[in-house]
């Protein structure tokens, strides 16, 4: 199996879409940082960190999902200007993020199918912003989300969850809707009800370490991304 890894270099472009958010998240578990870990240091008592719900259910039938997505400043200073991207891999597709910005395909890390910045002006210390994540689920794959922290300009990462998975160890093909843990390897059911191994995608061997390497974004409300990747060679054994 092979491990992803890469750097994040943040780039200007020119088009954002603004989407609207449509599905509801009233069945999500508590938050949890699972799969998260700083980058780069903060300035001097901010302390930023990401959660996400411990569980989601996918509709069986349409493939969509609501995921909530939340950064907190547990420091005790203010943060100032920062963002959060919220990008899907593999099964999970990310269709929009209340009041965030969709990042262009050509910018998208290597390996992920969907993107979103949010600008944040302003993060106050001991408090938390959540966004409405609206998303499809294909079951038949595994699926990851990544939630990285960024300095207003894009400059530094301060922290990243993931790419963290989405899945079920008991898949429900029969059933309205499939519940989903966060850090669990989905197992999808192949046609007659044979479940299909994939590879692993579990926390720790997918985490793109993201480096503080990048370009300030320009424009107002303008926001990007461009992601690049190295796969290490695997030295076979005996």
């Amino acid at each position: 199996m092979t491990a992803i890894a890469g750097s994040l270099v943040a780039a200007s472009f020119s088009a954002v879409m603004i989407l609207p958010f449509t599905a509801g998240a009233d069945d999500q578990g508590p938050g949890s940082g699972k799969g998260g870990k700083a980058v780069d240091e903060a300035p001097a008592g901010v302390r930023l960190t990401t959660l996400l719900p411990s569980r989601i259910s996918v509709d069986n039938g349409s493939r969509k999902t609501a995921i909530t997505a939340t950064v907190k400043n547990e420091g005790t200073k203010d943060s100032g200007k920062i963002q959060l991207l919220v990008v899907g891999f593999d099964g999970l597709t990310v269709k929009s993020v209340q009041g965030c910005s969709q990042i262009a395909e050509n910018n998208l890390p290597a390996g992920s199918n969907s993107g979103f910045s949010c600008p944040i002006g302003n993060l106050a210390a001991g408090k938390s912003k959540s966004y409405a994540v609206d998303a499809t689920y294909d079951l038949n794959r595994t699926g990851k989300i990544c939630l990285p922290v960024q300095s207003g300009d894009g400059k530094k990462t301060y922290w990243q969850q993931g790419p963290v998975p989405f899945g079920t160890t008991n898949p429900s093909p029969n059933a309205p809707a499939t519940p989903l843990l966060l850090g669990t390897d989905n197992k999808p059911v192949a046609p007659g009800g044979d479940r299909k191994e994939l590879p692993k995608t579990g926390v720790g061997r997918d985490v793109l370490p993201l480096g503080a390497a990048g370009a300030a974004l320009i424009a107002a409300g303008a926001a990007g991304l461009r992601w690049t990747s190295r796969r290490p060679v695997r030295r076979p054994h005996g």
